[in-house]
């Protein structure tokens, strides 16, 4: 058989279990954590609703994990039209795990020290690795992202635009409120975040359920 063929072979895809997806959302929202508490010691954003979050977060002096959650909110409407129940259950409460971890992670995990060019790596790689498994088991931290899915079906407007759009927007109001060379940062933790997704989240490699 050649490599092709093995490739292309039909496989059964198994669902996960209870524990599964218990221990990656645990996982997930951790390391999402982790990379909100790198960004926010640096005074850095990230892109789509938590970078919105944050940023809200430093022009309200606002917990970020209570403007985060009640950011998403709106989105969950939108997830339930277009990608069903589950997906909107397992969403909230992957949100809701990160809102809660972004605020007691500090307590238990002090920062000295860290170079913005090292801080923005290391953001963008933990955010980047916790939504791939979170979105490989069929959750997401809600966001623009399904807004850009809905407004792909119901009106034709590709995804990917809708998502830039917001993302110009975010780092916009940025230069507005931060100094330009920690926006020049967030950009680069940014596109960090969306290359390990871009890498590693294809529907012809492993789609979890």
């Amino acid at each position: 058989m050649s490599t092709a063929e093995i490739r292309n072979e039909p496989h059964k895809r198994l669902e996960h279990t209870l524990l599964e997806d218990g221990l990656a959302f645990l996982l997930g929202t951790a390391m999402c954590a982790l990379g909100v508490q790198f960004l926010t010691h640096l005074g850095l954003i990230t892109g789509q609703t938590a970078g919105l979050g944050v940023l809200l977060s430093y022009v309200t002096g606002w917990p970020f994990g209570a403007v985060f959650f009640v950011v998403n909110l709106p989105f969950y409407v939108l997830a339930w039209l277009r990608m069903g129940p589950r997906f909107t259950i397992k969403s909230f409460i992957a949100v809701a795990m990160v809102s809660v971890m972004a605020e007691a992670m500090p307590q238990a995990l002090q920062i000295a020290y860290i170079a913005p060019a090292l801080g923005a790596a290391l953001s963008g790689a933990m955010i980047g690795l916790g939504l791939i498994v979170l979105f490989r088991h069929g959750a997401s931290l809600g966001g623009v992202g399904v807004l850009a899915l809905y407004l792909q079906d119901r009106v034709g407007f590709q995804a990917g635009w809708t998502q830039l759009i917001f993302d110009t927007l975010l780092f916009t109001m940025a230069f507005l409120v931060l100094d330009l060379w920690l926006v020049a940062w967030s950009l680069a933790g940014s596109v960090i975040v969306n290359l390990i997704i871009a890498v590693n989240h294809r529907k012809d490699r492993y789609i979890g359920r």
